[in-house]
């Protein structure tokens, strides 16, 4: 017996010998724990040895390793040197701290303003202050005027609101939050992105895509994230003033103050006002909308890094009042009747939101969040004879715990989320009544191999009282075949109620008679949405003529299991029913952006989308949909001098391709329209000329080429009559526009 016991140990001794020969571990930075980053370039050697190693662009490295190696010594250029007391062969999470009393070093460098990360799993961009400061961005909706993965239309030739696009979709089917709490959903879903003013955004993070379980299972085609700016870090005074030709006045204020120690608060103020009338076109109508708008929000910040504790508390409340339609139209005269057609959407909305996170301070892959959020949106509007009223109340709440498995090449996220929606609808004389409400809960499983590939897991099941119990499954991979290229692949499923009236408002704004193909599903009568997304992104950094640049190629396609029809190629009825068939759509985008020369820069895009999906009159094309458009931004800014003046100078031109419009042949020939609309081109300008790290001023023109839409609103001089409608728009109604302002900040 001993002799086997022997003999079995020697034959096992090489394994045990081999297996034991390397020791890994993970160096971070102590100043900068909750990023879960690790120090590139850190040395560590075995004491009185010379075996050493350097950790990877992630703060990982791995050593050779005898019995006789008990002390690991780390050194990085700036930190105290640290001896570790190594007792075990699991891998060590080791914190470094930077010294105090060393010569500072001054290392400046461009941060692009839209940042691709190359190490996500995920297809995301941030956008950040810098790239938003190149257009108006008077609002959050205006905020992609030069990004070319976002396209922008007007939905209606009345109220001015322009809609987004990603993939081909429109916002509906995008989940919008502010700071990851869901924001722009139910009743705001069509004004809810004009209610956020452009200065109180940090940054906006752009998915392509299936997005994470974490956030929820109503995304479809991807989601956009707006960071707010936090009073810790915004200046303590900011100041912007706005004005444009097209009769818009716009202030928007900031006031941060420090608490004490661990609170800081801020108070945003924010005004716009539209008084003048403007009739371009000469139909009689409004080109843009009376309107005025006060939004007001308090944020306290509570910071302790040293416990690691972090909180936000949010108060906003907005009044939006907008009044359109006819020149002569006087709403205390003329409401409720046909002496003139007008127009008036009042909303209040009132928000409260918590988050609260908790970062382990010996462990910072470890950590809890908990968010909570409360609206109550009440929306009183008419359009002409047609009367629209939503109040709509919501709840949200997302419990969520980070840590790793083995090591933080595995991580996970799990948690808990619930949310309640109270939708009280009026529509003309009829009541649209509804309360939802789900429990849902999630896992997501993230490794990296620290060198080439990646990849984030997850699913979710939830529990709906009108959708049902489901489960959310959706994956992403990363993998790098070689240097500085990316390819990345992505599918999941989403499920979404319709909210086919608010969702839908511009279609009030017509003589259409209102048809709904009762189903028997929950939701008006309709079933819910469901749809898988799939998509294949690939980016490859260069360097040509010493200059950097890059390419990415993406492809989606969204694949509806289910979807509530939209169908308005009778003009004399809009019809809501559930998909009987297939609807697909698919899109192309390839991105290029180069380095022409030190600070000047070129980013161009071309997009190709293919969306059909099966009516009742058979298979169509997306209506209003341009099947091409080429994108094209130009930036250029000089260096900053002594003073802290310096100039900035921005263009974008966009082509617009043909676009479909809905069928209108059963009108009379002078209200029928083409199949197609012509191709058209945008470009928008900005000039801005800093004098002082306190003081700037800007200049800049919307729409250059003045391109208006002909005859925007068919029936214009009868508007009462079967005819009106002011639903068909395909390009802008305002024509050119220009406009100037100021910022002035103190830090």
């Amino acid at each position: 017996m001993k002799k086997y016991i022997i003999n079995s140990v020697l034959l096992f001794m090489p394994f045990i010998i081999f297996s034991q020969t390397t020791f890994k571990g993970m160096i971070m930075d102590k100043n900068n724990p909750k990023d879960n980053l690790g120090v590139e370039g850190a040395t560590l050697h075995w004491l009185n040895t010379n075996v050493s190693a350097i950790t990877n662009t992630k703060g990982w490295f791995t050593i050779d390793y005898k019995p006789t190696c008990k002390k690991l010594v780390v050194s990085y250029i700036g930190y105290k040197t640290d001896t570790i007391t190594i007792t075990s062969l699991e891998p060590i999470h080791h914190f470094i701290t930077p010294e105090t009393d060393l010569e500072e070093i001054t290392i400046k460098s461009k941060r692009k303003s839209i940042q691709r990360s190359f190490l996500s799993t995920v297809n995301v961009f941030t956008v950040n202050q810098e790239e938003l400061l190149k257009a108006a961005c008077c609002n959050l909706a205006e905020s992609f005027e030069t990004n070319p993965s976002i396209d922008i239309s007007f939905s209606d030739a009345l109220t001015g609101t322009r809609q987004i696009e990603m993939l081909g979709l429109q916002s509906p089917y995008l989940l919008i939050t502010q700071e990851n709490i869901p924001s722009v959903r139910g009743a705001s879903q069509v004004f809810g992105m004009t209610f956020t003013p452009g200065t109180w955004v940090e940054s906006i993070q752009i998915s392509k895509g299936a997005g994470s379980v974490v956030n929820g299972f109503e995304s479809i085609s991807g989601q956009i994230n707006a960071e707010l700016v936090k009073p810790l870090t915004d200046n303590q005074l900011f100041v912007n003033a706005y004005a444009s030709q097209m009769g818009r006045l716009e202030l928007n204020t900031h006031f941060n103050k420090k608490v004490s120690d661990k609170w800081q608060t801020g108070l945003y103020v924010h005004g716009n006002y539209r008084g003048q009338k403007f009739d371009r076109n000469n139909d009689n109508f409004l080109d843009m909308p009376l309107a005025n708008q006060l939004n007001v929000m308090n944020r306290w910040q509570f910071t302790d890094a040293e416990k690691g504790w972090v909180s936000f508390i949010n108060v906003r409340f907005m009044n939006d009042e907008k009044q359109t339609g006819e020149l002569d139209f006087n709403p205390d005269v003329d409401k409720g009747t046909t002496n003139n057609w007008g127009s008036e959407i009042d909303t209040k909305r009132f928000d409260a939101s918590a988050k609260l996170g908790y970062v382990f301070p010996e462990l910072p892959y470890q950590s809890f969040g908990f968010q909570m959020a409360y609206s109550n949106h009440q929306q009183d509007s008419y359009f002409g004879l047609n009367v629209y009223d939503i109040q709509h109340e919501s709840v949200y709440s997302n419990l969520m715990f980070n840590s790793i498995i083995g090591d933080t090449r595995n991580k996970f996220k799990t948690g808990l989320s619930f949310t309640y929606d109270k939708y009280d609808e009026l529509v003309n004389t009829t009541n649209f009544n509804r309360n939802e409400n789900s429990l849902g809960a999630f896992f997501e499983y993230a490794f990296d191999n620290l060198d080439n590939f990646s990849l984030t897991a997850g699913l979710r099941v939830d529990t709906h009282n009108l959708l049902g119990t489901f489960i959310t499954p959706r994956v992403h991979l990363r993998y790098v075949p070689w240097e500085k290229g990316v390819f990345r692949a992505s599918a999941g499923r989403g499920k979404r109620s319709a909210n086919i009236f608010a969702e839908n408002q511009q279609l009030f704004a017509s003589s259409r008679q209102v048809n709904i193909d009762n189903v028997g599903g929950n939701i008006y009568g309709l079933n819910p949405e469901i749809a898988w997304n799939y998509g294949v992104s690939y980016s490859q950094k260069f360097n040509l003529f010493e200059k950097k640049g890059d390419v990415t190629f993406d492809f989606y396609q969204t694949n509806f299991q289910n979807q509530v029809i939209v169908d308005w190629e009778n003009p004399q009825e809009i019809s809501f029913y559930d998909l009987d068939g297939k609807s697909i759509a698919n899109s192309f985008q390839v991105e290029v952006s180069y380095n022409l020369a030190k600070n000047f820069n070129l980013r161009t895009a071309y997009k190709y989308f293919d969306i059909t999906t099966d009516y009742k009159s058979g298979n169509l094309q997306k209506p209003i949909q341009p099947r091409d458009r080429f994108f094209a931004n130009l930036s250029y800014e000089t260096e900053v001098k002594e003073n802290g003046s310096q100039w900035r100078f921005d263009a974008t031109f966009n082509n617009i391709g043909k676009q479909r419009l809905p069928n209108t042949k059963s009108n009379p020939i002078q209200y029928q329209l083409p199949e197609f609309s012509n191709p058209f081109q945008l470009i928008n300008s900005q000039v801005t000329k800093v004098f002082s790290e306190k003081f700037e001023v800007y200049v800049g023109g919307e729409n250059l080429t003045n391109v208006q839409q002909n005859n925007p609103i068919l029936g214009s001089d009868n508007p009462f009559d079967s005819n009106f409608d002011t639903t068909i728009v395909y390009a802008p109604i305002f024509g050119r526009s220009i406009y100037a302002g100021l910022r002035f900040k103190i830090k």
